[in-house]
Order: structure tokens, then sequence, then C-alpha cells
């Protein structure tokens, strides 16, 4: 009868520890904590950084098919919708300048150098959107469509676009990664 015992407490007893409600205190609540999620998208941007920064130079014109977009393509097009996208969300305008009115086509053939320093430049230019927010103005409604119309929609439908485009873009450029036989950042061992 012992040994039945002490076999059924042998058997409950971890369940019993780990039933106990933890010991440890919560931190602070914060005032912002939606935008604080947000804020965090530095997964999608650092990764996005660590993947055009090691792609050699001369794969920049790389598209796995014709129709597909080169990688200095995907790589202007992110400076730009980052550009765009984070203008609505901080309402603050960006300075532009003559090569932003460049055709795409043209951007797309800059060298690495420059492609990777305008995206960079447009990450920080959300991250200082997004770290400018509180939660309340998240749900403010702002213009959107052609002046006039008196369309709006809540500011936070453009922090999920940017997340929804920083995402799709590094899937595309990870896949093209694979296809030329580097290993994407997100599948790296950390440090």
């Amino acid at each position: 009868m012992r040994v039945i015992v002490a076999a059924a407490l042998a058997l409950l007893a971890p369940n019993a520890i780990s039933a106990q409600p933890p010991t440890t205190t919560r931190p602070e609540a914060s005032a912002n904590p939606i935008v604080e999620t947000f804020s965090s998208f530095g997964y999608y941007g650092g990764w996005l950084m660590a993947a055009f920064d090691s792609i050699p130079a001369n794969r920049y014109a790389y598209k796995p098919t014709p129709p597909q977009q080169s990688i200095g393509y995907i790589a202007q097009h992110l400076e730009d919708a980052n550009n765009q996208l984070c203008t609505i969300i901080g309402g603050v305008n960006r300075r532009m300048t003559a090569r932003d009115s460049l055709p795409d086509t043209v951007k797309a053939a800059w060298p690495k150098d420059t492609l990777v320093a305008r995206l960079r430049a447009s990450l920080l230019f959300c991250k200082a959107a997004l770290d400018s927010l509180n939660d309340r103005e998240l749900a403010e409604e702002i213009t959107v469509g052609p002046p006039g119309t008196g369309r709006t929609a809540p500011r936070v439908r453009w922090v999920i676009l940017l997340f929804t485009d920083l995402a799709e873009h590094y899937a595309q450029i990870a896949s093209y990664m694979r296809l030329l036989g580097m290993v994407p950042p997100s599948a790296l061992r950390a440090p």
C-alpha cells in the first residue's frame, strides 16, 4: 500500500508544483502597449537589411523568372513603400529629392550601396514614425483616397500595411536567397 501511495505522490507532485501561481511580479503596464508591439518591427526590418547586406552586388539584377522582380527592384520598392506608408503613419513628410521621382526600373539598377543605404534610411524613418505614436492615435481617422472624397480610415490600417509589406517582401527575398544557395537571416543561428 505504501508503494502505491508513494507512486501516486510521485506522479502528482510535479502537477501540484506547476499549478502554483508564479512568484515573480509583472512589470509595470505600458501606457501604449499596442504601439510598443508595433514598434518592434525590427524582426522584418533587421532581416531585410541583413538579407540585402549579404547578397552580393553582382546578384542585384537576379530574378528567378522574367516576370518576377529583381533583387534591386525589391530594394527600391521597399524604400518607396516604407516612405509613403510612414509619411501617413507619422504625419510627417519626408524630404523628397530629384532621384525619388526617377522610374522604378532606373532606381532598381542603382548600385547596391545606394539601394541598401536608402532602404536603411526608410526603415529608420518608419521607426521614428512609429515611435512618435501613442495607442489613441492608432484609432484616429485620417483621410484616404483622393482629396475631397471624404473617405477616412483608422491610422492603424497603414501600420498593418507596413508590416504585411515588410513580411511579404522578406519572404520573397528569403526565397531568392535560397535559390541563390544562400541562407536567409531568419534561418541563421543566433550568435
